[in-house]
């Protein structure tokens, strides 16, 4: 993380210990850093503001950096940074229809998009997809069964 202040200097806490440095933007993306009486060439090499990292090399060095700000911080701290992966326990008819085809078999580990039955409903073929990653535990259906809206189709571990 790093903050600017008024005489845009930069500060820079690394676990939770404080650099103290100056840094001067000589263009775009490249760096001249002084720290510790030592001097140093950065050039950011590619940057994802929306994951938040970062390839930087310093001198002849790449790295790959990961940011965390003092939210990012309060979100793990909290626990919530887990609620991103999504357990799914199982899958339910979202309408009245008749299983055509079921894709997948006890034992089988699916990822979230992968395609689990298909539902015929008011003459329509729908595919089903798993919403997250599992393992198919058992499945409650038959090829050629009628199923009615919310009844669990496949449970998954």
């Amino acid at each position: 993380m790093y903050e600017s202040n008024v005489n845009d200097n930069y500060k820079l806490m690394v676990d939770p210990t404080n650099l103290n440095w100056d840094l001067l933007e000589i263009k775009d993306g490249k760096f001249h850093i002084l720290q510790d009486n030592q001097s140093f060439d950065a050039t950011v090499l590619e940057a994802n503001y929306e994951t938040k990292t970062f390839r930087i090399k310093i001198n002849k060095n790449v790295y790959e950096v990961n940011l965390k700000d003092k939210f990012d911080l309060l979100v793990e701290k909290l626990g919530f940074s887990n609620m991103t992966t999504q357990k799914v326990n199982n899958i339910k008819a979202p309408m009245p229809g008749l299983v055509l085809d079921i894709l997948v078999k006890v034992g089988d580990v699916v990822a979230k998009g992968d395609s689990v039955l298909i539902l015929e409903a008011m003459k329509m073929e729908n595919v089903i997809k798993a919403e997250g990653d599992a393992v198919v535990k058992s499945i409650e259906i038959t090829k050629g069964t009628p199923v009615e809206k919310n009844q669990i189709l496949v449970e998954f571990e």
